[in-house]
């Protein structure tokens, strides 16, 4: 039976996305009062996970680093079909860039039980790094194919998979255990089910803290990430307004004019 990890993040819902703030102190995005939802490419995600675990003999696992309310994030993709579900939350992963999220990942996975594939979504809608899966890739030392379209073959220990390119794509071999980051094109994420919602009752989410993990502060959160935000500053539009005076066919030839000189045209 394959054992089959799906990385799911908690993001800020983009119908709250102006009540997004950052702290001027961490420069950080501060999310506490906009509510969270399930990052649309991990839907995509789990998706491919969950048709895994139909088509072949599969157990999929969730794990997710975030704040102790996502839990119901976790328990949606249980509800989606997800088998067992992992939150790693403490208050010493805030502020993670990155490789700090995917080495909390990573540490966090090793303890679940290291899979024999991990699928994560190509980016997350609030950071869009893209850097999440092949940094976790390093961390767990599997190779990692990004930007997966498509699940040509998946029987046996040998993988051949789709991955997009500019103008095109690429047919990669891969030895499993591996790491695959998935695009929108790769399915159409399932509905969540009335059915889905009752089995996911009996099912355990596990929530690991640092300690649990048996990590060091320096290694996680904001002090264990290399990148940081150095300065922020508000960008200001300015536009000028004129007003075309004139009859309309005067009007209309300024405007050609000013358009002319301006280049536009």
């Amino acid at each position: 039976m394959l054992n089959v990890i799906v990385c799911v993040k908690a993001v800020p819902d983009p119908k709250e996305a102006d009540r997004i703030r950052i702290d001027p102190i961490s420069r950080t995005l501060t999310r506490g009062n906009v509510p969270l939802v399930l990052n649309p490419l991990d839907r995509n995600a789990i998706e491919a996970a969950l048709r895994l675990k139909e088509q072949e003999r599969a157990q999929v696992g969730v794990v997710s680093m975030a704040p102790p309310g996502a839990a119901r994030i976790v328990k949606e993709c249980l509800a989606l079909g997800a088998d067992r579900g992992l939150l790693l939350s403490d208050r010493a992963f805030g502020g993670a860039d990155a490789y700090a999220t995917a080495y909390t990942l990573a540490k966090g996975i090793e303890k679940f039980g290291l899979p024999d594939v991990i699928f994560c979504g190509m980016a997350s809608s609030d950071g869009s790094t893209e850097w999440v899966g092949p940094m976790l890739a390093t961390f767990l030392g599997m190779p990692v194919v990004t930007l997966v379209t498509e699940i040509v073959e998946s029987s046996g220990r040998q993988w051949q998979v789709k991955a997009a390119v500019e103008n095109g794509y690429r047919l990669v071999q891969v030895n499993l255990p591996a790491v695959l980051t998935v695009t929108r094109q790769l399915n159409v994420p399932r509905a969540l089910g009335f059915s889905g919602i009752v089995k996911a009752r009996n099912k355990e989410i596990h929530e690991w803290d640092i300690e649990k993990l048996g990590l060091q502060q320096e290694r996680v959160g904001l002090k264990g990430s290399p990148t940081i935000v150095s300065k922020m500053m508000t960008r200001k539009k300015k536009r000028q307004i004129e007003f075309i005076s004139g009859t309309r066919k005067e009007k209309v030839e300024r405007l050609i004019q000013e358009l002319l000189d301006a280049g536009v045209l």
